[in-house]
């Protein structure tokens, strides 16, 4: 395992990131987080996401007692078409940006996150962001479909009843416009897919492939910016998850369970993060060389109340990481596929 700083090539974006394994002895007397409470209601009369409950937008849930989709009250982009902004000057660019979002709970339980599902709850979670997906793309107007889930506090999350989103626009965003460049053009010069051979290539090592079932595996890239970021890959070259079939909808769940039961278990608290699947764009042309995939991005370091910053040097240079991603992997892999809860019940 290499010790000495190095930079590592993420052939997603084609950008570097700063490796320093040496640090990980650094003492730390900086800002430690409190660990949120784990008492949950399974029903808040005050939670605006919860059955029967009026929204901050002021409209009443239903009662539902599955996934419930609904439209954003509060939403970033709006399915109505912008005014073009001129300032007549390359300095002072503008353009205007149509989209739509919706929000999908996860179930009625105000208490129930994704590890402590089981996995027909979080197939049905798969399927509605699937339809969703999907009805979203006839829209004539919408390029690319942004599914994602900010689970905790520390990431933003300001309603703990288990949620996510979706987000649709009419541009493709920034992230996701440098990994279709990267895959175009690995495409073009190979005529493989650029994911397959990676995945392929993490095979042959193990080092840090966390588990694999039939159509899906989980693993700690080699560019890992947070200490315990995880990729989620296809096995072959579907473009979204609307083009998943019942067998991969289910294996996804089964990875989603075992990755999130995972973390939850790494310090024995709801373990936060962002996630968000990276779809092919709604463009009305073919993407052979797209491969669906998620992101995880959990922001703890070394211990539940300790957190990786992306300050300073991360803003200003270039991501930096101490902890390597095969010691990562390592103590994922180490872990129980209980979750520790269940494991602590007397």
């Amino acid at each position: 395992m290499v010790e000495y700083p190095h930079r590592r090539l993420n052939i997603l974006t084609n950008e570097w990131v700063l490796v320093s394994p040496h640090r990980t002895k650094r003492p730390w007397q900086g800002q430690v987080e409190k660990i949120p409470a784990e008492i949950l209601p399974e029903y808040d009369p005050l939670c605006y996401l919860c059955p029967g409950n009026e929204r901050a937008g002021g409209h009443r849930n239903p009662n539902y007692n599955s996934t419930f989709v609904f439209e954003n009250d509060f939403a970033a982009l709006i399915p109505v078409e912008q005014p073009e902004i001129t300032e007549g000057t390359p300095f002072f660019q503008s353009k205007p940006e149509f989209g739509k979002c919706l929000v999908v709970c996860f179930s009625p339980r105000h208490d129930l996150t994704v590890p402590e599902m089981d996995l027909e709850m979080i197939t049905r979670v798969i399927k509605a962001w699937a339809n969703a997906s999907a009805e979203l793309s006839t829209i004539p107007q919408i390029k690319y479909v942004q599914v994602f889930e900010n689970k905790g506090a520390v990431m933003g999350c300001s309603n703990p009843h288990p949620h996510s989103q979706i987000w649709s626009q009419s541009e493709l965003p920034n992230e996701v416009d440098k990994e279709l460049k990267s895959q175009q053009e690995y495409f073009s010069k190979n005529n493989h897919l650029l994911l397959l051979d990676y995945l392929e290539e993490e095979r042959k090592s193990k080092e840090r492939i966390l588990f694999s079932n039939d159509s899906f595996s989980a693993l700690i890239p080699w560019w890992a910016v947070w200490p315990f970021e995880t990729l989620v890959l296809a096995h072959r070259a579907v473009p979204n998850l609307a083009a998943l079939n019942e067998k991969e909808i289910r294996d996804l769940a089964e990875i989603y369970q075992k990755l999130t039961i995972c973390y939850d278990n790494l310090f024995e608290i709801s373990f936060p993060y962002s996630m968000g699947f990276h779809q092919a764009p709604n463009d009305g042309t073919p993407h052979p060389e797209w491969v669906l995939h998620a992101h995880f991005y959990p922001p703890l370091l070394r211990s539940a109340t300790i957190r990786k910053f992306m300050v300073g040097y991360e803003l200003l240079a270039m991501p930096q990481r101490d902890v390597t991603a095969e010691s990562a992997a390592e103590r994922l892999r180490g872990l129980p596929g209980i979750h520790y809860k269940k494991r602590n019940q007397p």
